[in-house]
């Protein structure tokens, strides 16, 4: 849909950007759509042509890695999380839907200006070193529904989903449990893109796939070392990073 339409420079940076967001979403576990997608559209402001894109390295990455880590982990690594992973998916469903249609129905001027809004908010988290944190069932509830929502309409309700997931899943068992979720609802996306009639843009993965690819790889090297590391100064600058990406790309739609 825009090879066409985009100069040699734009495409060079959304592959650099895909790479990112493999490396992000194999390394810290989620992620992935929501420290990229500002940079996206700032190249190009509709999100219906990168959300399928993103939607497809999810399903395919969500599976390889959960498939690779039963083959080189302990018995007890390897397990996903199933029973509380049901749980959630109740709470979160009837919110999921609704954002996925809200996506379908919104203008894509009004559905950009709310990822740049939330992504706003997510880089402040960052920057003041307070993530969403949950520790009542109340708020455990109320997050898991707005991520759903989130998630729904634009894939980045990582952050609000993680929050809760942190609290009630063992460390060892969380980055494969987060994949299969990430992987039921990422389906749950695609077949409503499908019914819709989106534009998959299966040409676009041709070579956008091989740039995750190569991303998936060194955050699958990195992942140990974040784990172990103390990231609060990498959540900081990149918290200001997004915050300024952000703001430009709210500004421009509050502004225009």
């Amino acid at each position: 849909m825009f090879l066409a339409e985009l100069s040699l420079w734009a495409h060079i940076a959304i592959g650099v950007i895909f790479i990112w967001s493999g490396f992000v979403r194999s390394g810290l576990g989620f992620g992935g759509a929501v420290l990229s997608l500002p940079f996206l559209l700032l190249i190009d402001d509709r999100p219906l042509v990168y959300l399928p894109i993103i939607a497809v390295h999810l399903l395919v990455f969500s599976s390889l890695t959960i498939w690779q880590s039963r083959n080189n982990q302990s018995e007890t690594d390897q397990r996903v999380d199933w029973r509380y992973l049901g749980y959630a998916l109740l709470i979160m469903i009837i919110p999921k839907l609704v954002g996925v249609f809200g996506l379908l129905a919104l203008p894509n001027d009004l559905m950009t200006a709310i990822i740049f809004a939330i992504v706003v908010c997510y880089s402040i988290s960052y920057i003041l070193d307070k993530p969403f944190i949950s520790k009542h069932p109340f708020m455990d509830k109320v997050l898991l529904m707005t991520g759903g929502y989130v998630s729904g309409t634009s894939l980045i309700g990582a952050p609000l989903i993680v929050a809760v997931f942190a609290s009630h899943v063992a460390r060892a068992r969380l980055r494969n449990t987060l994949f299969a979720l990430w992987f039921i609802l990422v389906t749950i996306k695609m077949a409503a893109f499908v019914w819709a009639g989106v534009d998959l843009q299966w040409l676009q993965h041709i070579w956008l796939l091989p740039c995750a690819a190569l991303g998936h790889y060194l955050g699958l090297i990195a992942h140990q070392k974040l784990l172990q590391a103390n990231s609060r100064t990498f959540y900081k600058v990149l918290g200001w990073v997004l915050l300024l990406v952000s703001s430009l790309g709210l500004g421009s739609y509050l502004f225009n």
